[in-house]
């Protein structure tokens, strides 16, 4: 038996780089992790045994720091989140719902807005002011463009001494980022749909690939996200604005929707929270809502 950890996954195989010699063994999991309801996930550190670097198992899969759903991965220590300017549209409901995943499994977001350069003045105005409120909240906030290259070194000493996530919609850039740091990596790209006004999926798979003195994941784009695990409760948490508003409210389960005497409601009249993101967690809260009714 040995100890490694899973860096790629794909029809069915873990590849296990293994902690020792850094080699890589193609192994499956063993039948009993279906009964006990685990799904190894790229990012996982694991037991395995193998007899060659092409016929290994999978033993046990170690207590996970953190685990993301979508896109599924293990023991990160931070996020990208990816969304590009235009092309697909900038979407900040979108990005407020990653945000909210993210901040759930406790991982520092970094958001990435792309393809800045494919967007006129003004709409690059709205977009920057847009990115100016996100830092306001506390977030890091990088603008950047593959084409032009603009941005881009910004970004590379993000990855130092730590294991990060590339996230965000299909099309967005996320692949074309990585290669203009490291164009080594010819990863797949791919222009976005014209007929459809979405990107296409280049990547097809989660893999951690060795960036500098850390590791990235570059993974599957989507356009939709879902709210699992999360409870309607618990989604103030998730919104750092007005987790740090909540303490004032009138009622100490303010769920900050018509409740009297509620704080964060007043800084969103006073503009202090950004009434679009209010708006956002009210969707959300109410998506909840409606999703646990249907199941």
């Amino acid at each position: 038996m040995a100890d490694g950890r899973i860096i790629k996954a794909l029809s069915g195989f873990y590849y296990v780089q293994d902690e020792a010699n850094k080699e890589i063994y193609q192994c499956r999991g063993r039948g009993n992790f279906r009964k006990r309801k685990i799904t190894p996930l790229v990012g996982d550190f694991v037991v395995y045994e193998a007899e060659n670097k092409t016929d290994g198992y999978i033993l046990e899969v170690n207590e996970r720091e953190n685990e993301l759903v979508r896109p599924p991965i293990a023991n990160v220590d931070q996020a990208f989140l990816v969304f590009s300017a235009t092309q697909p549209t900038f979407n900040t409901q979108l990005l407020d719902k990653f945000l909210v995943h993210i901040e759930a499994s406790d991982i520092k977001a970094i958001i990435c807005i792309s393809k800045i350069d494919l967007v006129s003045e003004s709409e690059e105005n709205e977009i920057l002011a847009y990115a100016e409120n996100y830092r306001d909240i506390g977030y890091d906030v990088l603008v950047s463009s593959a084409q032009s290259l603009s941005g881009v070194s910004e970004i590379e000493p993000h990855f130092q001494e730590k294991v990060t996530v590339f996230a965000g919609q299909s099309g967005v850039g996320k692949s074309s980022l990585l290669n203009a740091i490291k164009p080594e990596l010819d990863l797949d790209t791919s222009d976005i749909s014209t007929h459809l006004g979405r990107g296409k999926h280049t990547t097809r798979h989660v893999e951690l690939i060795p960036f500098g003195s850390g590791l990235v994941a570059d993974t599957p784009g989507f356009s939709s996200l879902d709210f699992r695990g999360i409870e309607a409760d618990d989604l103030w948490l998730y919104f750092p604005e007005i987790r740090d508003k909540s303490n004032e409210c009138k009622f100490r389960a303010c769920t900050h929707q018509a409740e009297p005497g509620c704080a964060v409601k007043d800084a969103v009249e006073s503009e202090e929270i950004k009434a679009y993101r209010y708006d956002h967690y009210s969707s959300f809260f109410q998506e909840i809502k409606d999703q646990k009714r249907r199941y």
